[in-house]
């Protein structure tokens, strides 16, 4: 069974506190959910078309881990305390090829 990934990067952050807040809140239940952070930061570098945006990745033991992870309660809690407009992000579930 192939892994699955949320790939994630915020465009802008116009409410550190409210990130903070989510992000205090969305890592425990991402991890009960079986997720594991591998990547959380500022890209070294960007080449191409490429953007220098935080990047938020977490692997999931599958597809369907990554897509209920989303649904948990403490996961919307999260999004709840994050808000409408305090980011501006783009978040994507991708199944890895193994």
């Amino acid at each position: 069974m192939a892994k699955a990934y949320w790939v994630t990067t915020y465009r802008s952050i116009s409410n550190p506190d409210a990130l903070a807040a989510y992000s205090k809140l969305a890592k425990p239940a991402v991890e009960a959910a079986g997720g594991k952070f591998i990547i959380r930061g500022m890209p070294a570098e960007a080449w191409e078309a490429g953007l220098k945006q935080r990047t938020v990745v977490v692997e999931f033991p599958s597809l369907k881990h990554a897509l209920e992870a989303h649904g948990t309660p403490g996961y919307q809690e999260a999004l709840r305390v994050l808000g409408k407009g305090s980011v501006d992000r783009d978040m994507r579930v991708v199944e890895g090829v193994e």
